[in-house]
């Protein structure tokens, strides 16, 4: 029975993920999040679904000793952790560069790159010592091609990329997978309230076209999880049929 920790997991994707495997494999999660309340809530559907043993730790990815207050308070069992899913990320602010947000920037840097780091950097020597395991890094169309005012967002984007490449190279040896996941838009997520600071008209954003939502991305990270152990899907990138890129999207109205 693996052991699966996923950060993020009180919505969207992160949600959708937890649910899905919950539903689909026999195995123990391990969900953190900032969140206590929606943690407790996920928990209780999560274990009401399935005989899962399911474990649930608030605290935030961006705050290093927070990290190691986790890693030092979790029992040795669940320290052998078989698969990662580095999925906590943010967007904050849509502007140009020079009329960002300083506490924006930080916000990004410190979730999309730092907190993953400090994850990996917790869990990866285990997995190396091992000579097993599946990191799992959340990336982005913002990540593969820039657009007007996403700077600094595609900036981490891009540095997730870049760390799972290099990740990549510097595990293979000890046999641990390291994948990703770089999704278009995605509904029925927070990405955009919390991008625009809970302005909810500007966040509507999706209404004129069918976007990807969480479950898509879900069934995606449960395939790549469930490939033979010789079998290593790096990347996966996906968009809606009528999201043609980053920037290009198909208004013209929601489509079957």
């Amino acid at each position: 029975m693996k052991t699966i920790l996923i950060t993020g997991a009180t919505s969207g994707i992160g949600r959708a993920t937890a649910t899905l495997l919950n539903q689909s494999l026999q195995c123990k999660l391990i969900l953190t999040g900032r969140r206590t309340n929606l943690l407790n809530e996920l928990k209780e559907n999560l274990e009401a679904q399935s005989d899962n043993l399911v474990f649930t730790y608030s605290f935030d990815i961006r705050d290093l000793d927070a990290c190691l207050n986790f890693w030092e308070s979790l029992p040795n069992d669940l320290k052998v952790i078989d698969v990662l899913i580095n999925n906590a990320g943010l967007a904050k602010g849509l502007d140009e560069i020079h009329r960002g947000s300083f506490e924006h920037w930080n916000q990004m840097i410190d979730t999309n790159l730092k907190g993953l780091l400090h994850m990996t950097r917790l869990i990866s020597p285990g997995m190396v010592e091992r000579k097993s395991g599946h990191i799992l890094n959340l990336g982005s169309t913002a990540g593969k091609e820039t657009y007007p005012k996403g700077n600094v967002y595609n900036a981490t984007k891009f540095g997730v990329e870049a760390l799972t490449k290099a990740m990549r190279m510097d595990l293979y040896p000890y046999g641990v997978k390291v994948s990703s996941v770089s999704p278009g838009a995605v509904e029925d997520t927070e990405f955009s309230l919390v991008r625009f600071d809970g302005d909810a008209q500007r966040a509507k954003i999706y209404e004129d076209f069918r976007p990807l939502n969480a479950n898509d991305v879900a069934e995606i990270i449960y395939f790549i999880l469930t490939r033979p152990s010789h079998v290593n899907i790096q990347d996966v990138l996906v968009t809606s049929t009528q999201q043609g890129s980053a920037m290009l999207i198909d208004r013209s109205g929601r489509k079957p």
